[in-house]
């Protein structure tokens, strides 16, 4: 079971979540990490969701064609958008209080 680290406004919450987990679908049934994780369409269509991977990033996907049209150059700098993401392995994440800006 991966576990999760999330920074967000200046506190850190952790939980752990059942392998092959989007973390968009727990948190819009107000599962961790609802209510920090800010999210919105859950389709890779608004980037609400979108965060820094400071751990982990090694077991995760290549960004598919909605990560490359809403994040941009952000993925060099490890951006992701956590609804696009199926968690098999620990993980963690920040995300800013601002939205980040998007290509779109």
């Amino acid at each position: 079971m991966p576990n999760i680290t999330l920074h967000k406004n200046g506190a850190v919450h952790t939980g752990t979540v059942n392998n092959n987990t989007n973390l968009v679908v727990r948190a819009g049934i107000k599962q961790f990490p609802y209510p920090n994780l800010a999210y919105k369409c859950g389709m890779g269509k608004c980037a609400t969701c979108a965060c820094k991977v400071l751990a982990g990033a090694e077991h995760l996907p290549p960004p598919n064609w909605k990560e490359k049209r809403q994040l941009g150059d952000l993925l060099n700098d490890g951006y992701r958008l956590v609804c696009q993401l199926w968690i098999t392995h620990d993980i963690e994440l920040t995300q800013d209080i601002e939205p980040v800006p998007t290509k779109s």
